[in-house]
């Protein structure tokens, strides 16, 4: 009996993996499935929670895999880059450089950017961030160049 219902399983699963694809439908999309639908509406690059969100992240990170005491206390030069760089049917992103003032006097320039539904579950902007010479494991590349547009 347990070959009858393994098998049952295994030729709906090959159906439906033969079905069309299709678009969602009405009923779909009312339910967190909007698609490709961008409002377009980033914040500024000087927008004060994605700087309070770098300044925390960066804590986190340096102190949760560095050990490192090291924190970003300010930022000076703030500017644009670019927006939405390679076309209209991308994820909005703004990206931005400056400089961040660490805690140990130094300053640093950093790259970043503010992207649409990107944040938590995808319903907030997210930002993602990288400070030049305190990317530690080159997650960004050498000077920050994967941050950049």
């Amino acid at each position: 009996m347990g070959f009858g219902l393994s098998a049952f399983a295994a030729t709906v699963a090959v159906a439906l993996s033969l079905a069309e694809a299709r678009a969602a439908t009405i009923l779909e999309k009312n339910f967190w499935m909007p698609g490709p639908d961008y409002s377009r509406d980033l914040p500024a690059c000087e927008y004060h929670a994605a700087l309070d969100r770098i300044i925390r992240d960066f804590h986190a990170k340096e102190d949760r895999f560095w050990n490192s005491e090291l924190r970003i206390v300010g930022f000076e030069n703030i500017h644009e880059i670019d927006t939405m760089p390679w076309g209209a049917q991308n994820i909005p992103r703004r990206y931005c450089g400056g400089t961040a003032v660490i805690n140990n006097s130094t300053k640093h320039t950093i790259y970043y950017s503010i992207a649409e539904d990107e944040g938590m579950i995808g319903i907030d902007w997210g930002v993602n961030f990288c400070v030049v010479g305190l990317d530690r494991n080159d997650a960004y590349g050498p000077q920050c160049r994967a941050a950049q547009p």
